[in-house]
C-alpha cells in the first residue's frame, strides 16, 4: 500500500495538459486507458463508474504479486486473510453498485426471480461466489510460492529463475482475472433490472 500511495503521488503531483507530458504521466495515462478499455469491452457501458474500484483491485493484486521476486517478501495474496478481505470488498460493492443504479426495491426484487422459492439459493450463491473469489486467488498464488520455494531448495540455479518468471506471469493473470470477475459480478447485479426498467420506459413512451 505504501508503494501504491507513493507511486500515485509521484505520478500525479505534476499533472499537466500538455502535448509532451512527462514519462510518469505518459505511463499513468496509458495504464488508465488500458483499464478503461478493458472495462468497456467487458460490460459495454461507461467505464468511469467502475474504474476506481476495479482498477484499484487490479493494481493492488498485480503489484503484490510482482513483488514476490523481492527476496524475503511474502506475497500478501498467499494469505487467505488478504484474499478474503478483497473478496469481501467485492461482496459489499456488488449491492452498492446495484442499488445506486436501479434502486433498493428493484435490486432486492431480483433475489425473488424467477420465483420467490429461489430466494435462499440466490443468497447462497452470493456467499459462495465470494468464497470462490477468495479461495481461487489464494490457491493459485500460494501454490506458486510453495513450488518456487521447493525448487530453489532442490535446484538452486537456472530452473527456479524460470519458475519465478512464470510466477510473475501467473500473478499478473490472477490479478486480471480477479478484477474482471469483480466487474462481471457488479455489472450483472443490476443488468436484468436495468433492462426491465428501460423496457418499461419504452412501453410507457
Amino acid at each position: 500500500m505504501a508503494l501504491l500511495v507513493l507511486g500515485s503521488w509521484l505520478a500525479t503531483r505534476r499533472l499537466a495538459v500538455t502535448v509532451r507530458p512527462g514519462r510518469w504521466q505518459n505511463f499513468l495515462e496509458a495504464l488508465v486507458s488500458v483499464i478503461r478499455g478493458q472495462i468497456r469491452d467487458v460490460i459495454h457501458q461507461d467505464p468511469d463508474r467502475h474504474l476506481w474500484f476495479v482498477g484499484t483491485l487490479f493494481l493492488f493484486i498485480a503489484l503484490s504479486n510482482l513483488l514476490a521476486v523481492v527476496p524475503g517478501f511474502h506475497p500478501p495474496m498467499a494469505s487467505l486473510s488478504t484474499t478474503t478481505a478483497l473478496a469481501l470488498c467485492v461482496f459489499v460493492a456488488v449491492p452498492l453498485y446495484g442499488i445506486s443504479e436501479v434502486g433498493l426495491m428493484n435490486y432486492l426484487r431480483q433475489y425473488l426471480e424467477p420465483t420467490p422459492l429461489m430466494l435462499p439459493f440466490n443468497i447462497i450463491g452470493e456467499f459462495s461466489r465470494t468464497l470462490a473469489l477468495a479461495v481461487r486467488l489464494y490457491g493459485n498464488i500460494m501454490s506458486g510460492a510453495v513450488i518456487g520455494a521447493v525448487l530453489i531448495t532442490l535446484v538452486p540455479f537456472f530452473f527456479p529463475i524460470v519458475m519465478q518468471l512464470l510466477g510473475l506471469l501467473t500473478g499478473f493473470i490472477q490479478a486480471y482475472i480477479f478484477a474482471i470477475l469483480a466487474l462481471v459480478y457488479i455489472a450483472s447485479a443490476s443488468a436484468a433490472q436495468r433492462e426491465k426498467l428501460e423496457q418499461q420506459q419504452r412501453e410507457e413512451s
